[in-house]
């Protein structure tokens, strides 16, 4: 019998209405058989990243919790809006706190990227900056297929905050069973 896979997504976004968070909402109803999907704690607390804060108080709770998620996960979907040209600095505290663990959770985890954008490339660029931050922190990438989501609000329902675009949903259940796939192989060599 197969394990059940068990994923964590993060959004790069904190914002109420995000596009991003609509996608990250999406992946659990198109998850292949034997994957569910749960959203690891928000980052939203964390204090922005400062070494003595760190060495005089420790890693906050928020921090630990985050981690843990990541942890306990068999892989890490980030999905995330693209500020510009790069990284949310949100999302970016949050990976730069994780880092400085001693047991770091990102370490030979296997992470899968999706951005949505309201323009033309789909935050192409976010990726790009995602998958160096990614190299360092010895996750393991999945390459193909990638999810750019270009013209995001012609493909949700703002009213909803679901994604509606069978196109796109069709492109990220094609992405989510290389993922399964991709854990399973990464699960094989450890």
């Amino acid at each position: 019998m197969a394990k059940q896979l068990h994923v964590v997504s993060i959004c790069g976004s904190l914002r109420k209405g995000s596009y991003n968070a609509m996608v990250a909402r999406a992946l659990p109803a198109l998850a292949p058989a034997g994957m569910s999907i749960t959203p690891a704690p928000s980052f939203a607390e964390f204090p922005i990243y400062n070494a003595d804060v760190q060495n005089a108080a420790g890693f906050p709770a928020a921090v630990m919790a985050f981690a843990d998620a990541i942890r306990a996960a068999d892989g890490v979907i980030i999905v995330t809006p693209e500020y510009n040209f790069t990284i949310p600095g949100g999302l970016k505290n949050a990976l730069d706190w994780v880092s400085r663990l001693k047991n770091q959770p990102f370490a030979g985890k296997p992470v899968a990227l999706q951005s949505a954008s309201p323009g033309q490339v789909g935050g192409a660029r976010v990726q790009y900056d995602l998958r160096k931050v990614m190299v360092f922190l010895d996750a393991l990438t999945l390459n193909k297929p990638e999810i750019f989501v270009n013209n995001v609000k012609a493909r949700v329902n703002e009213e909803t905050g679901e994604l509606s675009d069978e196109t796109t949903k069709d492109l990220i259940r094609q992405q989510l069973a290389a993922f399964a796939s991709f854990i399973a192989q990464a699960g094989a060599k450890s």
